[in-house]
């Protein structure tokens, strides 16, 4: 185990309703596939409305990959193919029907296998749709072979779900993930934990990887900001990263010959009643978990964290890497001349508000961005809480004017939309940070290919 790496810069949003160490039994029978969640995949159907599928069974793969494949979560019949403008391909709606029935791929101990034959299984199964590769978080590309694979084993965001709970009881699942991980790599495989959480047995005592200590505030949890300390990427390298419970997932693919695609959800946020965990497989709907459980109002519903996630409606599906469902009141409303009052119950990075009396309080915070947008000029303040060797402001200026060389020198193949979800949080100028980000990638990506 390496020594502490203290992440110096950042900043804690602490948010009321942080779920508590609770499982829901509800029980849903409505998920979906959506093919926007995959960066730079032309789906192509494999089904059509009325077909029966299989935990496992192949729902679409990618026009121009075809040996990625994406896979049903849960055995029932498709129900609905949504499309949106052009004949977007949106949502492949499944209805459980409880049978309960998958595909077998035949169980296997990774360790016995090669590369080639853990990959094949990966590829057959969908699950090689976990791992994505940096830069541009794209499913990684099953020909190459990354410097590093990365893990991150706990959340300093808000609303933050609590990975040694979540990993209770799966110790022996997750082993054999990790051991299908170490298969891929030409190094090391890096899980990275929170100096403070050394009660989280499953990841401590994890084998064939590399165990890393972060200590330091959000966003310390962020791949990108670990990678950034282990293993700075430069141009032509590449690294993987995957989620905790994917890794899971992938354990009992070995173990078990299954696509099991059940997690733990969190269900977070200030309007929720009783902010807590839930069983489910990917893709799930929102639908029956907030049923009776919401505060009135009107609700920004958000799969995924309220700092990076993606809106849905109070009917949309769970994101296929998200792990919980954030539940916060809608920016509707305006308040008079609310830049000079006290607004004692409202958080700010500048000291123009009282929260930085009150460091530990827990605050109810909306989607309103408190004013309009304003022009983006230098302030100084991004570098205070973006832990990168990267001058932020220069970069997303880069980005916009579209100059790749200067983009280069400026570090973009280090970033990715999320490690700027801080820096949008506190802009002065309400410009959506991240999706210039995002953007700027897929220019990147596009031109560069």
């Amino acid at each position: 185990m390496s020594e502490i790496i203290k992440v110096k810069k950042g900043l804690v949003i602490k948010l009321q309703g942080v779920a508590d160490r609770i499982v829901n039994e509800i029980h849903s029978t409505k998920y979906a596939l959506k093919p926007t969640d995959f960066i730079g995949v032309f789906p192509k159907l494999v089904v059509k409305e009325g077909d029966q599928v299989k935990a496992g069974s192949p729902v679409f793969f990618d026009k121009y990959r075809e040996n990625i494949q994406f896979s049903s979560p849960v055995s029932g019949t498709i129900v609905e193919i949504k499309r949106g403008a052009k004949r977007v391909l949106l949502e492949i709606r499944i209805e459980e029907n409880g049978a309960n029935e998958y595909v077998d791929f035949g169980a296997a101990n990774p360790n016995s296998l090669n590369r080639d034959e853990v990959i094949e299984k990966l590829m057959k199964s969908g699950l090689w749709t976990c791992i994505r590769q940096r830069p541009y978080s794209v499913i990684a590309n099953p020909d190459q072979t990354p410097k590093a694979i990365f893990v991150s084993g706990f959340d300093t965001g808000p609303l933050g779900i609590d990975y040694d709970f979540i990993l209770h009881g799966k110790g022996f699942e997750f082993q054999a993930g990790l051991d299908a991980l170490a298969k891929l790599s030409s190094d090391k495989v890096h899980l990275n934990l929170h100096a403070s959480e050394t009660k989280t047995k499953v990841l401590l005592n994890a084998k064939n990887v590399q165990i890393n200590l972060f200590d330091g505030k959000h966003p310390a949890s962020l791949v990108g900001t670990q990678i950034a300390a282990l293993s700075p990427l430069n141009k032509g390298e590449i690294v993987w990263t995957i989620n905790v419970q994917d890794v899971v997932t992938i354990g009992n693919l070995f173990l078990k010959g299954k696509y099991c695609a059940e997690k733990l959800v969190a269900l977070a946020g200030s309007e929720v009643l009783k902010p807590l965990y839930f069983k489910a497989k990917m893709g799930v709907s929102i639908e029956n978990f907030i049923a009776n459980n919401m505060r009135e109002g009107n609700l920004r519903f958000i799969s995924g964290s309220p700092l990076t996630g993606s809106k849905i409606e109070s009917n949309g599906y769970l994101g296929f890497y998200d792990q919980q469902f954030s539940v916060i009141p809608e920016g509707d409303h305006s308040q008079f001349i609310g830049w000079i009052l006290p607004n004692l119950h409202k958080f700010s990075f500048y000291r123009s508000l009282f929260s930085w009396l009150t460091p530990n309080k827990s605050y109810r915070l909306d989607t309103n961005i408190n004013g309009g947008k304003r022009a983006f000029v230098m302030t100084g303040q991004f570098e205070k809480i973006f832990p990168f060797d990267i001058y932020p402001m220069q970069l997303i200026k880069a980005i916009l004017s579209r100059n790749i060389d200067l983009m280069e020198n400026l570090g973009v193949y280090e970033i990715d939309a999320e490690d700027f979800a801080l820096i949008e949080f506190i802009s002065t100028s309400k410009v959506e940070i991240q999706s210039i980000v995002a953007e700027g990638l897929e220019y990147l990506r596009k031109e560069m290919s």
